[in-house]
């Protein structure tokens, strides 16, 4: 079994237990080992010719990796649905009903959510997302005839759907459109390398890597400093409107996660940090009165390493909850 398959494998499991903490719109679902690794296989067995639109069937709970058309048909009940949608941290995620047959008025829905919901917390959180959670929320049936195609803010999305009648269903066509100024991205792998630029836009910018990892910073510019001229503070980066910070914790809401480290000031080199976290966040603060830029790159903690660090007692904040 190769590297890459067994991180996709992972990443779904993650996925999939997410679903069944306290997410507004789902419950427990009877998944098999043997379900999961169907729903991977699909994916890397495609085998499609370059142009050839990929078509499948859509499962109540899923993960899309891919552009295509996907069609969920109800052959019971289906009450608790949600589907996955992560791209490139350079893509963006464009969802386009090609056709719906579904009963609004008798309690069926489709909503896109411009981000994900693990364990009831948000990605991107509410700090760095433009729009406040409720905004969040395209709902098909109140909306659809109006707006044909939703398409999220970062390199993730989810669909949220309940379909009470047999036969009923839709179509999705699913494409990835090119970002080229990404800022809140989730990594698909452990391993990687990423330039986080903010041109002059007051924001805050969240990388996230669900596993632990060691981060490497190689380059950070902030504006309005640099290593020649500022001194790092004490304790955080004071006042400072620009600034990077490293956090770690268990979920995915970076708002509710410890900070490990801030870099308020610009440098050359090499800034180096493990965190044995589940999930690893580099996030930038910007004040919009300056083009900032961080550059680094990330790599998953080997067994030795993790035991390391649980012997440091890491998990005493990854797993803070407050």
């Amino acid at each position: 079994m190769s590297v890459a398959f067994r991180v996709q494998i992972y990443f779904f499991l993650i996925c999939l237990s997410a679903l069944k903490g306290q997410s507004r719109y789902l419950e427990d679902n009877d998944i098999t080992q043997d379900g999961m690794f169907s729903i991977l296989n699909s994916e890397i067995k495609r085998g499609l010719s370059e142009g050839l639109l990929y078509r499948r069937p859509l499962r109540c709970i899923d993960m899309l990796t891919m552009e295509g058309q996907f069609t969920f048909t109800a052959d019971h009940p289906q009450l608790h649905c949600a589907v996955f949608f992560i791209g490139e941290p350079q893509e963006i995620i464009s969802i386009e009903y090609s056709s719906v047959n579904i009963d609004c008025n008798g309690g069926d829905f489709i909503k896109v959510f411009d981000g994900w919901i693990m364990k009831g917390e948000t990605f991107p959180s509410s700090l760095d997302h433009p729009l406040p959670i409720y905004d969040r929320y395209i709902d098909y049936c109140e909306t659809g005839r109006l707006r044909q195609a939703v398409r999220s803010s970062q390199n993730v999305a989810m669909l949220f759907f309940r379909i009470h009648t047999p036969g009923s269903g839709f179509t999705v066509t699913i494409k990835k459109i090119s970002n080229p100024f990404p800022c809140n991205v989730i990594s698909q792998t452990p391993e990687g390398s990423f330039t986080m630029i903010i041109p002059h836009q007051h924001r805050n910018c969240s990388f996230s890597i669900i596993y632990p990892v060691e981060i490497k910073i190689s380059e950070l510019t902030l504006g309005h400093f640099n290593d020649l001229q500022v001194k790092k503070p004490v304790t955080g980066c004071g006042r400072a409107g620009d600034f990077v910070e490293l956090l770690g914790g268990s979920g995915v809401d970076p708002s509710k996660m410890f900070p490990v480290a801030d870099l308020c000031y610009s440098f050359n080199g090499l800034a180096e940090m493990k965190i044995g976290c589940d999930n690893t966040v580099v996030r930038m603060v910007s004040s919009g009165r300056f083009v900032n830029r961080v550059v680094f790159e990330y790599r998953l903690l080997e067994r030795p390493e993790l035991e390391k660090q649980k012997g440091n007692s890491v998990e005493d904040f990854c797993y803070t909850t407050d």
